[in-house]
């Protein structure tokens, strides 16, 4: 049976390993440990490297940490710093890494797929692009939502919600459940390359707030200024998957509002 090491097992990462275990040997990693996972301290280069005498050799890594909503010091040690000594310590392994879509600056709607241009206005987008060079396989995801987690959904409900200027800033999501497929499809497959994780239907911020509104009989939310002063930079682009479709992985979710009616 291929062994298969999870490194963070979050939101993500959890998914990754329940759907995982019926055909492979899962070892899961975090910071604390506990829950059936190890700990290990993903910025420790000593902590990655002890691994080796103790857990199966893994025939593939998936790097799905978080930064703990850290800054640039935190993206370095655990993105830059934890994918290096991963691979120097697993040199057999797959090492698939879980980047962002947040890596493409595009703010004027274009249409972006993994040859469009990645200029990124944050430190932390940079370093993921940075992370990215030294792995196998990554996995750029658009913006998680699942079962009780979803930042637009909860700040609808809550009415915190806001339409910035016209509400033509595109949203890019994808289903955990959707993301973890796909990142166990690529490294199980051994896909070479960079790869946007994304559904089938960005959709603009307006968009999915009037569906929103008709879906929970609620009044659309007020508009307002630009929200700059998100972790992620204001960006306004629309995310393609064909490079990823075209490989035979679909999404069970293709849009947002599939979610819903389920």
């Amino acid at each position: 049976m291929t062994n298969l090491l999870i490194a963070g097992a979050g939101f993500l990462g959890s998914e990754i390993a329940q759907q995982a275990t019926p055909d492979f040997n899962v070892t899961t990693l975090t910071k604390s440990g506990g829950d059936g996972s190890l700990a290990c301290d993903l910025s420790s280069e000593s902590e990655i490297k002890k691994l080796r005498e103790n857990i199966p050799l893994p025939d593939l890594i998936i790097h799905c940490a978080s930064s703990g909503r850290g800054g640039p010091d935190a993206y370095r040690s655990i993105f830059v710093n934890g994918t290096r000594v991963l691979k120097e310590t697993f040199p057999e392994a797959h090492l698939l890494f879980t980047s962002s879509t947040s890596v493409y600056h595009q703010t004027e709607g274009e249409t972006v797929d993994e040859t469009s241009p990645t200029s990124p206005e944050r430190e932390t987008s940079r370093l993921l692009l940075e992370a990215e060079k030294q792995v196998d396989t990554a996995a750029r995801l658009a913006g998680l939502y699942g079962p009780n987690r979803s930042v637009v959904l909860r700040k609808f409900l809550a009415n915190e919600a806001v339409i910035e200027e016209d509400g033509r800033r595109t949203l890019n999501q994808i289903h955990v459940r959707d993301a973890a497929r796909a990142c166990l499809f690529l490294a199980k497959g051994k896909h070479f390359g960079i790869y946007n994780v994304a559904d089938d239907e960005p959709m603009s911020q307006l968009g999915c707030y009037q569906g929103l509104a008709e879906h929970f009989n609620k009044p659309l939310p007020p508009t307002g200024e630009r929200m700059l002063s998100r972790k992620r930079a204001w960006t306004h682009k629309s995310v393609q998957n064909t490079k990823l479709r075209d490989l035979g992985w679909t999404p069970k979710y293709p849009s947002f509002f599939d979610f819903l009616k389920d």
